[in-house]
């Protein structure tokens, strides 16, 4: 019989998170997520909720993205696949074992000022208004100073006839 070991989750991290670099140099990074399940008591009918917490490992470019990228609070989906470490705990002695998510993919989710993406308006994704410059919506994308005075684009010109419309179909 085939067997399937896969997890997806959408959550948020709890930490920033933890970056760690192999001897070969591959980068390795750590954080936790929460996920939170809310229902209604059929007794009380009060809103309960439970959270979850899990930890995730990243390994090589994905973790370098998630290093420079996440931060406590940001809402990610992972998918990834369950694994249970076995490790020694340094005052007892005692054999302990971890589960965690080796995630393969990430995918950072929220928007504009949450802290879905770290919060920043540079990772807008909504385009600029028409004839605004990028830099009047208060992004700095460049990393340097701001830009002296937006300036506006010009509109384009509608075309005039049918004729007038490029042929760059590629098929």
């Amino acid at each position: 019989m085939a067997s399937l070991n896969k997890v997806l989750l959408i959550g948020n991290l709890g930490r920033d998170p933890e970056m760690r670099y192999m001897p070969d140099g591959s980068a390795v990074c750590n954080f936790s997520i929460a996920t939170t399940e809310t229902w209604k008591d059929k007794n009380s009918g009060q809103k309960q909720e439970k959270t979850e917490w899990h930890n995730i490992t990243m390994y090589r470019r994905l973790a370098e993205i998630a290093g420079q990228y996440l931060k406590k609070g940001s809402s990610v989906y992972i998918e990834g696949r369950l694994q249970t470490r076995k490790w020694q705990d340094k005052t007892t002695g005692a054999d302990r074992y971890t589960t965690e998510i080796i995630a393969d993919e990430m995918k950072m989710l929220g928007g504009r000022g949450g802290a879905g993406m770290g919060g920043g308006s540079e990772y807008d994704q909504t385009p600029p208004a028409y004839n605004e410059a990028p830099q009047a919506r208060g992004g700095n994308m460049g990393g340097g100073a701001p830009a002296a005075a937006p300036q506006a684009r010009p509109a384009p010109q509608k075309p005039q006839s049918f004729d007038d419309f490029e042929d760059d179909i590629p098929f």
